[in-house]
């Protein structure tokens, strides 16, 4: 069950698949998990079905290397990928703001039990609220920072790549621009999104050619600069921290 939210599980091949590979791994790991839930489309409930055979699998683990490996297969069509993290490294990550934070809050936030016999996925989400709820702003303007720095770098790259007329290697380092440029909307806005196609859908930069997010890139550094710190700075600035 979704906390807060109950889900129809009937005549989905993913959810058998999904309930199938969580029923193996605690028959066959009965003393390392804590916890197997579902994670992405399927977790919040309102993916009809038609979507991609795909299925998020988290196990936590009493202990970190505890259980299965992590591993991604395509079981009876569906293809599963499963995350396994000790229980407590996870909780650390959930309370940790890191540039980061909007594509993988959704997965602290929004999980569908399959086995959680203490609760532990609803400790999960409110301990990851509330450090949502202390955190300062200036946590979330460092994490746009490095968020920026990361898509200017591929944005200057696909620039050159296109100017050497290698254009599939400038469009995959452009698509790497857009995230970036998405990701530090959110972290301004305190917004996380589902995935990377999320992401850029509801930040308007799933079309953007490389003038626009150029663009985009450039308004988000006046941001950053208005936020207290600019984004180029001297030697002594980059030794400082």
């Amino acid at each position: 069950m979704v906390v807060g939210r109950e889900i129809d599980r009937l005549d989905d091949r993913r959810w058998r698949v999904a309930e199938r590979v969580g029923d193996a791994v605690l028959r066959r790991f009965p003393a390392d998990v804590l916890a197997v839930a579902v994670h992405g489309p399927l977790a919040h409930g309102d993916d009809d079905g038609g979507g991609d055979d795909e299925v998020g699998l988290l196990v936590a683990t009493y202990r970190p290397g505890a259980g299965p490996p992590p591993a991604t297969r395509r079981v009876d069509g569906v293809l599963v990928d499963l995350t396994v993290t000790g229980a407590d490294d996870h909780l650390r990550r959930a309370t940790t703001i890191t540039a980061g934070w909007p594509l993988a809050a959704d997965r602290y936030v929004t999980t569908c039990a399959l086995h959680d016999p203490t609760g532990w996925l609803r400790r999960l989400r409110d301990e990851h609220l509330a450090r949502l709820a202390r955190a300062r702003p200036t946590e979330f303007t460092a994490a746009a920072r490095q968020a920026w720095y990361r898509g200017s770098a591929a944005h200057a790259r696909a620039l050159r790549l296109a100017e050497w007329y290698e254009t599939d290697q400038a469009l995959l380092m452009l698509g790497e621009a857009r995230l970036a440029a998405a990701t530090v909307q959110g972290l301004f806005s305190r917004t996380y999104f589902r995935d990377p196609g999320d992401a850029v859908r509801r930040t308007g930069l799933a079309g953007a050619d490389m003038t626009e997010v150029g663009t985009t890139l450039g308004r988000q550094a006046e941001e950053l600069a208005a936020r207290g710190r600019p984004v180029d700075g001297t030697v002594d600035d980059l030794l400082d921290g």
